[in-house]
């Protein structure tokens, strides 16, 4: 009995750091695939924040500019540290939920849609805490790219400058700057993501639309991207403005609350969805990419379906 007990308990371990792999390695994919849409929206959702800035823009008058003025490659700044935070927000994310939905002791089929985004919130908001200094490192050197456009010197040379130089002048706080709307983000996004990816495709699959293939994936991963943009964008507006601030003079907004009065007074409401295109755009391509990978690796490992 005990035995029977110990081998199930490896077995499951097993699954696990299986499905922690799988994650990690679909996520540097799908990364990797739509990183220059976000650091286009990125720089969409700063714009504004000058009192300078008075023509309007747009995604593709922001990637043009960005590819004139700093060459195709920086396109890809931040890849790095964005991999980074995807090794240990996406593995969280995603394996936490099914394990949160699984010891619910209820089948997926029977789980209202209503308990899925509680489940999806919550393993989100985990992941990104976790992952929070990986994503602000992300931010800043995003954001950099606009003061190298301005022909002025960017505040660091790679992730672990920006790293040390954050640590230095910041404190180890200040690696978690603006995780409040960070984690506000998350637990949006993964309502909206996870939950409705799961049941988009349950529903799809029962009623006959088509069966457990690269067809139901693909029209759950754009239902679920099409959510999760429109419940997220306002709060990933003020992370974005949030963790591109330093400590100091610099310093724009007291809190994310301060940030989201201070952009809807200046910009107008509209501002909280600034990005919302570039933002969708890139979810859609980016869970269609990584839930597609995961399905498929999951089958050539022997594992049942997410």
């Amino acid at each position: 009995m005990k035995a029977n007990e110990e081998e199930n308990r490896k077995n499951k371990t097993g699954k696990t750091k299986t499905k922690i792999a799988l994650t990690s390695l679909s996520a540097m994919v799908a990364e990797t695939t739509t990183f220059p849409i976000d650091i286009t929206k990125t720089r969409l959702q700063l714009y504004g924040e000058s009192v300078t800035s008075t023509r309007s823009t747009n995604a593709f008058r922001i990637a043009s500019e960005i590819v004139q003025k700093e060459g195709f490659i920086c396109l890809y700044k931040g890849l790095s540290p964005a991999i980074l935070r995807h090794m240990l927000y996406t593995p969280i994310r995603i394996v936490g939920y099914e394990h949160l939905r699984n010891a619910t002791g209820s089948s997926n089929d029977s789980l209202s849609l209503f308990s899925k985004a509680l489940i999806g919130g919550t393993s989100g908001v985990i992941a990104q805490f976790v992952a929070s200094p990986a994503d602000l490192v992300k931010v800043r050197m995003q954001a950099d790219g606009r003061l190298v456009s301005k022909g002025l010197q960017p505040r660091y040379t790679g992730s672990l400058d920006a790293l040390n130089k954050i640590v230095q002048k910041e404190g180890l706080r200040g690696l978690w700057q603006g995780v409040l709307p960070n984690v506000q983000r998350a637990f949006l996004v993964n309502m909206g993501e996870l939950a409705c990816y799961d049941h988009a495709k349950r529903l799809v699959i029962q009623n006959q639309v088509c069966e457990d293939n690269i067809y139901a994936h693909t029209l759950a991963s754009t239902m679920s991207g099409l959510s999760a943009t429109a419940l997220s964008c306002p709060a990933d507006v003020v992370k974005t403005r949030m963790m591109n601030q330093t400590a100091g003079k610099e310093v724009m907004y007291r809190n994310s609350y301060d940030c989201l009065v201070k952009t809807v007074r200046v910009e107008g409401v509209r501002a909280l969805w600034k990005g919302f295109f570039p933002t969708w755009a890139r979810l859609g391509p980016w869970q269609f990419v990584f839930w597609v990978s995961y399905e498929k690796f999951r089958r050539i490992v022997g594992l049942s379906s997410f």
